[in-house]
């Protein structure tokens, strides 16, 4: 009995509930991306992802087990992609391209909305809120959030960026490039390993979270 109340003692239930807090905020920033993703998709006209129950909330449809295990481990991982058929666009470079964007898109939505449900506690309290638990939740929503958003609009295939890049190109190129789609997250995986950018994107991410809050909360 007396090893079991040390082994409780020693647990550090504030760190392990912030550990939490953390990962349903990435399951909410992941969740609301890849739904509006499929919401595009299917306001321009591709049934597929409501087909494959992928207009939903919440987030066991859309968890890539693998990626999960990846952002655990190594603080690198992906949810399952939307899928998209862009025969059904009436133009499908531009439709495959605003889908791509709805989902950068909706984070930064999503961390405005975050920080206007946190504005209240601050304004009221002075700042007080800061150590409580739903206030640093709704704030670190709004960093992963728009930390996700910028992150996806890399130019790199196969993140959003890309598409919305290569709907620039000639049709040719287009199609050459989306067929060889799938070796580019093995060139995104190894850039992520090796660091580049990180200095870049986390200045980038900073930036936009600091104009914010400055924003909202100010």
């Amino acid at each position: 009995m007396g090893t079991l109340t040390d082994l409780w003692n020693s647990l550090d239930l504030s760190a392990m509930l912030s550990a939490l807090m953390r990962l349903i905020a990435v399951f909410l920033c992941l969740t609301v991306h890849e739904t509006c993703h499929g919401l595009a998709a299917y306001a321009l006209g591709d049934p597929t992802a409501k087909r494959e129950h992928r207009l939903s909330l919440s987030p066991l449809h859309h968890i890539d087990w693998v990626g999960l295990a990846c952002m655990l481990l190594l603080g690198f991982g992906w949810a399952k992609p939307v899928p998209v058929d862009m025969r059904y666009f009436k133009k499908p470079k531009q439709g495959m391209a605003l889908t791509a964007l709805a989902g950068p898109v909706s984070n930064f939505v999503l961390a405005v909305l975050a920080l206007f449900c946190a504005k209240p506690f601050f304004t009221l309290t002075g700042g007080a809120y800061r150590s409580e638990l739903l206030f640093n939740f709704l704030i670190t929503t709004a960093y992963l959030s728009v930390g996700l958003g910028l992150f996806n609009l890399i130019p790199i295939s196969p993140l959003d960026g890309s598409k919305v890049l290569f709907a620039f190109l000639p049709d040719r190129a287009y199609e050459t490039l989306m067929r060889y789609e799938k070796y580019g997250m093995v060139v995104l995986l190894v850039l992520v390993w090796l660091g580049v950018g990180d200095s870049v994107l986390s200045t980038a991410i900073d930036g936009v979270f600091a104009f914010l809050v400055n924003w909202i909360l100010s």
